[in-house]
């Protein structure tokens, strides 16, 4: 054979292309024991999973054999099920506290960044393939979230809000707590906002830094450094004109919002989600019964709270540590009331508050206060997906959609605690160590 600078050209681009043309997509055959595919409907038995380029293949009964080439994964003693999904995160950081404001002035973007890979992996190899990160000034997990997408790192897929929103003097203002003349520097992220027009302004910034979701706060907040309590912070008109833009430009919108008022707030603007939801009246169950609005309770955060305040007393501000007191003392009560009232609920933990990593944590609270353990499930997985918009990518195993893939050593329908220790990770078709 001639070598090839002296074929010509048609033939060249021929020698090129066939033996790439010939490389079929690596596939994955997975014979799973117990198949949850859908969270909500009886699972299948044995059962064999086709995974190439990413994505499910296909799905059969029993345990089929794998083609020449292909790997075989053994889960056959183990239950299958969809990779989970956390609905509010905030991988930069789990420091609390004191320690999580010496963290804001002394860590770098890069460093942060650094802090977001490593905690997304550890959400990742616990079980969640796919996070909502709801709130980070410097932009650290908006570019974790693109390394990921490009394959140059691993982690959970990432809808990330960029920087939360608030009024000055609200949840999200970065300047509380700090010096008159230092405050001008940590209130430079452009996040809040005083007006209708203005926040509509805080809304397309965040959009035009890439952000998936906005995210704002109605209320006040159990960690904000400031003793104005958790009620409503943010007028009617700066609320509707968040959500109207938001909705807009297509972007769904996450609420903090702790008291009646501003949960009230929220729903009557067309929020997608409230986050924590804590204080609730009769008014307020009525109008979210009868809209779409999802629930995220995170009670996760209430570990976060007593680990660190059996380590260490002091960990908290004195303003801070009465509302943390009172948030342990009534996390679970608004879960109790509205799942009787058939409100929609999304899985999240507000893993920062507590530890990444434990938040498959959040179950066994979720099934203390309410759940079934099939309804917690199917709130991490089929809800959540919903929540995000990606019905059509994850919250199942089904063919075409991401192999996003989990194992557990028993049926997490009968005790849903297994659902703390994951046995095996796929995200994306690629297996997690």
């Amino acid at each position: 054979m001639k070598p090839l600078y002296l074929l010509p050209l048609a033939l060249f681009g021929a020698a090129l292309a066939t033996p790439l043309a010939a490389q079929a997509p690596a596939r994955t055959v997975i014979h799973a024991g117990h198949l949850l595919a859908e969270p909500g409907k009886p699972a299948r038995g044995a059962s064999t999973i086709v995974v190439e380029g990413g994505k499910i293949l296909s799905i059969a009964d029993g345990h089929q054999p794998a083609e020449p080439g292909a790997t075989l994964i053994d889960l056959k003693d183990k239950y299958v099920l969809p990779g989970l999904i956390d609905s509010h995160v905030h991988l930069t950081s789990d420091a609390g506290g004191i320690a999580g404001q010496l963290e804001e002035i002394t860590l770098s973007p890069a460093a942060q960044a650094f802090n977001a890979e490593v905690n997304g992996m550890k959400t990742l190899r616990a079980g969640f393939t796919t996070v909502r990160n709801l709130g980070d000034g410097d932009g650290a997990t908006l570019a974790l979230r693109d390394a990921i997408l490009a394959g140059k790192v691993q982690g959970p897929r990432i809808v990330d809000a960029g920087a939360s929103i608030s009024g000055s003097a609200g949840h999200m203002d970065g300047s509380l707590g700090y010096r008159d003349e230092l405050r001008p520097f940590f209130a430079g992220a452009g996040n809040t906002c005083n007006g209708a027009d203005d926040c509509r302004r805080a809304v397309r910034l965040q959009i035009g830094r890439g952000a998936d979701v906005i995210k704002f706060a109605s209320t006040g907040g159990v960690n904000s450094r400031i003793g104005a309590g958790l009620g409503k912070q943010m007028f009617d008109d700066e609320a509707r004109a968040i959500v109207e833009t938001a909705h807009l430009f297509g972007k769904k919108v996450a609420v903090h919002a702790h008291g009646a008022d501003g949960i009230r707030l929220a729903i009557d603007a067309g929020a997608d989600s409230i986050e924590h939801g804590t204080i609730l009246d009769d008014a307020t169950i009525a109008a979210w019964a009868k809209s779409k609005t999802y629930y995220v309770p995170t009670l996760s955060t209430v570990n976060g709270y007593k680990e660190r305040l059996a380590a260490n007393p002091d960990t908290y501000e004195p303003d801070v540590l009465a509302k943390i007191k009172w948030r342990i003392s009534i996390t679970g009560k608004s879960l109790e009331t509205l799942v009787p009232r058939g409100v929609r609920i999304a899985f999240g933990t507000d893993a920062g508050v507590s530890k990444h990593g434990r938040n498959g944590d959040e179950f066994e609270l979720m099934v203390q206060h309410g759940m079934t353990p099939v309804e917690a499930l199917k709130a991490a997985t089929v809800n959540a997906a919903d929540l995000l918009g990606l019905s059509e990518q994850i919250g199942t195993i089904a063919p075409g959609k991401s192999a996003d893939i989990i194992a557990v050593a028993s049926d997490p329908v009968a005790d849903v605690r297994i659902l703390k220790k994951v046995d095996f990770v796929m995200a994306r078709g690629e297996v997690i160590d």
